[in-house]
Formats: C-alpha cells, sequence, structure tokens
C-alpha cells in the first residue's frame, strides 16, 4: 500500500507535467495535496479552501491580448510575454495553430507584441535582408522563365529480330604465337 508521502508526489509530479511552477507555488501545492490526502484518508473530505475568491473572468478581446510591449495568453490570462509560443506549449501544450483556432484569431495577426515585431523588422531592413529576399525571388521567377523547350523525338520504328548472334573469342596473340612455333617445329622435324 503506497503512503500518503508517495501519493503525493504522484500528483506533484503529474502537475508539474502539465504547468512550470515557482518554488512557492510548488510548496502551496504540496501543502494543499497532502492535507486533502489526509482528509481522504481519515473519511472527512471537506470543501476545498480557495484563498481569494474565484471572478468570472471576461474572454479578452485581440487588442487587449496584443498590446505593444506585451502579449497576454487569453487561456490563462498571464502576461508580460513577448511571444507566446513557447508559453502555449509549455503551459497549455497547445500550438500556435490550435490557440489561433480556440479564440478565432486571423493568421495574420501575429503571437508576439506590436513592439517585438517592429524591432525584428527593423534590424532585418538595416541588415538588407528584404534586399536579398527580393533578388532570391527575381532569380527564381528569372529561372522559371527561361525553362527551353524540350522537343518532341520521332517515335522509334521497331527492329525486326534477327537470329542470335554467336560471338567467337578473340586469339590471344601469346597462344597464337606458341601454336605457330609449335607448327614451324613440327615441319622443320618433318623436312629432316
Amino acid at each position: 500500500m503506497t503512503t500518503l508521502s508517495e501519493l503525493t508526489v504522484q500528483v506533484i509530479t503529474a502537475r508539474l507535467a502539465k504547468k512550470e511552477m515557482t518554488l512557492e507555488e510548488l510548496q502551496k501545492e504540496m501543502v494543499a495535496i497532502s492535507t486533502m490526502l489526509k482528509d481522504i484518508d481519515a473519511g472527512t473530505v471537506s470543501e476545498p479552501v480557495t484563498d481569494a475568491p474565484v471572478e468570472a473572468t471576461k474572454p479578452l478581446t485581440l487588442k487587449q491580448a496584443f498590446k505593444k510591449d506585451e502579449v497576454i495568453c487569453m487561456i490563462c490570462g498571464k502576461g508580460g510575454f513577448k511571444t507566446l509560443k513557447k508559453h502555449l506549449t509549455v503551459a497549455h501544450s497547445l500550438k500556435p495553430g490550435q490557440y489561433r483556432k480556440q479564440f478565432g484569431i486571423p493568421s495574420t495577426q501575429a503571437l508576439v507584441a506590436k513592439s517585438y515585431s517592429e524591432s525584428r523588422r527593423k534590424s532585418a531592413n538595416e541588415r538588407g535582408l528584404g534586399d536579398v529576399l527580393a533578388k532570391a525571388r527575381a532569380t527564381r521567377a528569372a529561372n522559371k522563365a527561361v525553362v527551353p523547350e524540350v522537343k518532341a523525338k520521332a517515335p522509334v520504328k521497331a527492329a525486326k529480330a534477327k537470329a542470335p548472334v554467336v560471338k567467337v573469342k578473340a586469339a590471344v596473340p601469346a597462344k597464337v604465337a606458341k601454336k605457330a612455333a609449335l607448327a614451324i617445329a613440327a615441319i622443320k622435324k618433318m623436312s629432316n
């Protein structure tokens, strides 16, 4: 049978896999879960105690969520982000496309703060990346326009089948010379 501390560790581990927590949040969670498990073990389950009353939060509009210097997550309400992608994957296990679909965010809306986007655009222009991209596009368009026409080949007539040709091996010069020498020697013997 598992102990209460082992159960607490299992629950906390599962929570940490889904959500990042600070040390203080982790300690509060451990205390809350261990007391809850003790109450369940004792048979005295009470309503969970909350520190602050839960307010019904209004859903954020796009204008409220995407400010000049920060982006606010529309799921948990956390703010202060320059980009949302890492927060979405770590805290909510969502991809940007899923987040856009969930809240009806158009694909033209970047999931970054406006000032961050402007600074990235400015640095790209200073480095001349726009010119490099324009040259590459022009080169690609020129290469597509100059595709040579392939001439169609005339159909090839089928050749009639001939009898198979038997190939004879070429004589090896050393063997021929040896045979010739033997033949000459045999003729000389006969004439003597």
